[in-house]
């Protein structure tokens, strides 16, 4: 599904490139539809990306996410709050995260944001399953609204956030924007760890598309019109260069008192380059970056199968506090179809 996601964003910048030259009025925005979503009961235990986002229902929770009673304990005091990324839901991305992070004994919750029409999320939003594709702005204050929830449901103060790909995106966001971080006192930073798994962190090329539309950006052709009509608002404003971007990261790119663990492939293919997820630490945060090939070279995961390589699942859990082994296990490129019980 993803090559052909990009196949069609790089039709969409030729389309632009070969109209430059026509001079049209700029439509007028409209408000925002972009909404989230609770989910609509638990799915299985899935092994791989594949059969997760090839499962009939795409809105399920996946399993071990949103038990509403699951109150924090003592060696695990904080929620975790999952975070999906573009074209993804909360059940495609987490069907094997979410159960390891109920069996180490943590709360659980996702949700599905950046749900929306075709104006703001792009041709590909009809598709079941597909979110994330809304405006930015609208998801983080989505994800705002859900931390906040989480808290009030759970009684914890703090929580623990993981996010794939803009979902890394948006908790950044929200710790600059909403609240999530306190500058001024960092013992009441509403986040305490944030773990991403191929964050679009610094922009994305997506292997070249998005370089070419920096490119005619900069040499004052609109491209956003023509990107957004088929990947999303979100699509757009994750592109390298984008004033999205460069305004997250100016000013410096932490938060005293929050612990990142931010996990890349070297195998990426849409949050490219694969470097440009790491972050460099401020004054007061803690930065560790990993490269799943780092001593691994047998995972191959890409981009939407990271979420399932155990080693990428044992570096999150050791990130949380959790005393388990690093693992290195054979993990392919674009994964498999498997089950598990």
């Amino acid at each position: 599904m993803r090559r052909y996601l990009t196949t069609l964003f790089t039709v969409a910048i030729a389309t632009v490139a070969a109209l430059a030259a026509t001079v049209g009025a700029t439509p007028t925005a409209a408000a925002s539809t972009s909404y989230a979503s609770d989910t609509r009961g638990v799915g299985p235990e899935i092994r791989g990306f594949q059969a997760a986002f090839a499962y009939p229902f795409p809105e399920a929770a996946p399993a071990g996410a949103n038990d509403w009673a699951c109150r924090p304990t003592a060696a695990h005091p904080r929620p975790v709050v999952l975070v999906h990324g573009t074209w993804e839901g909360a059940f495609s991305t987490f069907a094997r995260l979410s159960p390891a992070l109920k069996r180490a004994g943590f709360c659980v919750f996702t949700q599905n944001y950046g749900r929306g029409g075709i104006a703001e999320g792009g041709a590909l939003s009809v598709i079941p399953g597909l979110y994330g594709t809304g405006p930015v702005e609208d998801s983080t204050q989505q994800l705002a609204q859900f931390v906040q929830r989480v808290r009030q449901a759970t009684g914890a103060s703090q929580v623990d956030a993981i996010g794939h790909s803009q979902g890394g995106v948006l908790i950044r966001r929200y710790l600059k924007y909403k609240g999530g971080a306190d500058p001024a006192d960092p013992a009441h930073n509403v986040i305490a760890h944030v773990v991403t798994l191929g964050a679009t962190n610094h922009g994305t090329t997506l292997s070249g598309p998005g370089a070419l539309a920096a490119v005619l950006r900069d040499a004052g052709v609109n491209v956003q019109p023509s990107i957004t009509a088929i990947a999303g608002s979100a699509g757009y404003e994750q592109l390298v260069g984008s004033s999205m971007i460069t305004e997250l990261n100016r000013g410096g790119e932490t938060f005293a008192g929050v612990d990142y663990t931010v996990i890349g492939t070297r195998f990426d293919q849409f949050s490219t380059p694969y470097s440009a997820t790491f972050l460099t630490a401020g004054l007061g945060a803690r930065v560790n970056n990993v490269l799943l090939q780092d001593g691994c070279p047998v995972d191959v995961s890409g981009h939407s199968v990271m979420t399932y390589s155990p080693r990428a699942i044992s570096v999150t859990l050791r990130a949380l506090g959790v005393s388990t082994p690093l693992v290195c296990a054979v993990h392919p490129w674009n994964q498999d179809w498997g089950l598990t019980g």
